[in-house]
């Protein structure tokens, strides 16, 4: 059998696989799990947007061009000089943990590109924490109202960053750390002092109060209950409360002598009452 006849096949089929082998790169890729693709469509279209590549294995045109972001949670620590209510310089540091937006990738790529990060997250957080910090004093800031101002600069940043044409979701921003011109931050750390020391001294002044009054109450009380109870002691009762009395030590074993009528006001006389 003559094979001479497929071989024009088989040099075709091997070029074929050759050229294939050489464009693969330019053909097939593969997206991870971390990540999510937009593809510019250089014949058909342009940037298409609307379809995202997830993970997995895709195929493409070689004349496409794929772009690939990195969706998982990204981290930026930013140092930055703001002024406080009352003009006064606070160096702050801040820690911003934020991630795109899995399906606004096209939106991202077309506005940002891959810079999106020094484009668009960095300034945007630095300009929400400056206008926050210009609503409060350095003390507030510093102090009293911490919690407040890093809530507010969150709150106020992601709302920016998650609005549409930006579509970055913020997980999480922390204060890390507040400096002060080192006289300020004396002159408030004394105030906090004083004003702790204010606080001690009228919770033990409360607690002295309250126990004075604690006491008048209760010798109120008992001046009542006297005042009945005085009021209540008449000579006759008196008088039969003492025969009572008298009647019951009669009734005792040891010696004694009792003269009825001998007493003051008429009560009996008890003498003697030795064992």
């Amino acid at each position: 059998m003559d094979n001479r006849k497929y071989l024009p096949l088989l040099l075709i089929l091997g070029a074929s696989l050759l050229v294939l082998f050489s464009i693969s790169n330019s053909i097939f890729f593969t997206i991870q799990a971390t990540e999510r693709a937009v593809m510019f469509k250089k014949f058909s279209g342009g940037l298409d947007k609307d379809n995202i590549f997830e993970p997995g294995f895709h195929v493409k045109a070689p004349w496409n061009e794929v772009y690939v972001y990195d969706v998982s949670e990204n981290q930026i620590e930013e140092t930055m000089d703001v002024l406080d209510k009352s003009g006064l310089s606070i160096n702050i540091d801040v820690t911003v943990r934020f991630h795109p937006m899995y399906d606004s990738i096209g939106e991202i790529h077309e506005t940002f590109q891959k810079d999106y990060i020094r484009r668009l997250v960095i300034p945007e957080v630095r300009s929400t924490v400056r206008q926050v910090t210009g609503r409060y004093t350095a003390e507030e800031i510093y102090s009293t109202k911490r919690p407040e101002v890093e809530s507010a600069i969150k709150t106020e940043a992601a709302a920016v960053l998650a609005s549409p044409g930006n579509s970055i979701v913020m997980r999480a921003l922390l204060i890390r750390s507040i400096s002060l011109p080192e006289q300020i931050k004396e002159a408030i750390e004394n105030k906090l002092k004083q004003e702790q020391e204010a606080l001690a001294y009228q919770f033990r002044l409360d607690k002295e109060q309250s126990e004075a009054e604690r006491k008048r109450i209760a010798a109120d009380g008992e001046a009542i209950a006297n005042k009945i109870i005085n009021n209540s002691l008449t000579d006759e009762l008196l008088k039969m409360r003492g025969i009572e009395a008298t009647i019951e030590l009669s009734k005792s074993p040891n010696a004694k002598t009792i003269i009825i009528g001998s007493g003051k006001d008429g009560l009996p006389l008890i003498l003697g009452g030795n064992n």
